[in-house]
């Protein structure tokens, strides 16, 4: 399937869709609550929300909740992503968020960043994916 045109995205429902998430986020030790939603490629809206634990390592990010429901909802692809902070301002993911998505992504990713739209591939260069492990198993 050809990557979405910047413009077939629905940036606005997907905001909404990441605040909405923001306010279920389970967050009261860091009181830095996230929401995440994304666009599939089937053109479901999923999200996800952060969800904290007292074992700080067991802390579930909204990314990760957003993977699920993925899941959860019939699998597939991310074509479009965006993540917003307690206040709904736009919050880029980490490094190992951006790792996972990248697991899930769609041909031409794209995400909301505080500098504007990006793909996949523009925050997460020259990244490791499921194609590297593909080319070692044909190597042996």
């Amino acid at each position: 399937m050809p990557a979405l045109d910047e413009k077939q995205v629905d940036w606005t429902a997907l905001e909404e869709a990441a605040k909405q998430a923001m306010q279920r986020a389970y967050a009261p030790y860091s009181k830095f609550p996230v929401g995440a939603a994304a666009l599939t490629e089937d053109g479901r809206i999923i999200s996800g929300c952060n969800v904290e634990n007292a074992s700080y390592g067991l802390t579930l990010c909204a990314e990760c909740a957003l993977v699920g429901q993925l899941h959860m909802t019939g699998g597939g692809r991310l074509a479009a992503f965006y993540c917003v902070d307690g206040q709904g301002t736009i919050l880029m993911p980490c490094g190992r968020c951006r790792q996972l998505l990248y697991e899930f992504r769609a041909p031409g990713m794209q995400l909301m960043t505080t500098q504007g739209i990006k793909t996949m591939d523009q925050v997460l260069p020259d990244a490791f994916g499921p194609e590297n492990l593909e080319e070692t198993r044909d190597q042996h």
